[in-house]
C-alpha cells in the first residue's frame, strides 16, 4: 500500500517576505510623514488641523537650529530672512518640544516687528 503525500505550496517563504516588505514600508512612512526635519512637536488639545496651501515653514529642532522651508538658517541671517517674506504670506511655525523657548520667542518677535500677522503654530494633535 502506498500513501499518497499531498504536495502543496508552502506558504512560510512567502509570509516572511511580506513581513519584511511591510517593515520596510512602515519604517519609510515614518520619515515621509515627519519630513526631513525630525521635531517632536508638543500636544494641544484645542489644536484644528490647518488647510494645505502654499506656506512658508519656520521650524526649530531640538538642537535649537532653525530652519526655513527646511533649509538651517543661522542666528545672522535670521532678521534678513524674515525680512524678505511677503507680509501676506502664511507662516507656520514648529518647535521642537525640547527646544529653547527663546528661539520661539524671538522668530515671533521678528514677524512682528516686520508686520507679519499672519502666522500659526503647528501642533501635535491628540
Amino acid at each position: 500500500m502506498r500513501l499518497h503525500r499531498k504536495d502543496g505550496l508552502n506558504v512560510v517563504p512567502f509570509i516572511d517576505i511580506m513581513l519584511v516588505l511591510l517593515a520596510i514600508v512602515l519604517s519609510i512612512s515614518t520619515f515621509i510623514a515627519q519630513g526631513k526635519i525630525k521635531l517632536d512637536l508638543p500636544e494641544a488639545s484645542s489644536a484644528t488641523p490647518q488647510k494645505d496651501e502654499k506656506k512658508i515653514v519656520i521650524a526649530v529642532d531640538k538642537d535649537n537650529v532653525i530652519y526655513i522651508d527646511e533649509k538651517p538658517i543661522n542666528n545672522d541671517e535670521l532678521a534678513d530672512k524674515i525680512a524678505a517674506i511677503n507680509r501676506d504670506a502664511t507662516i507656520e511655525l514648529k518647535s521642537d518640544k525640547e527646544s529653547k523657548f527663546e528661539y520661539f520667542v524671538k522668530i515671533v518677535d521678528l514677524l512682528k516687528a516686520n508686520e507679519h500677522e499672519n502666522f500659526y503654530i503647528q501642533t501635535f494633535i491628540r
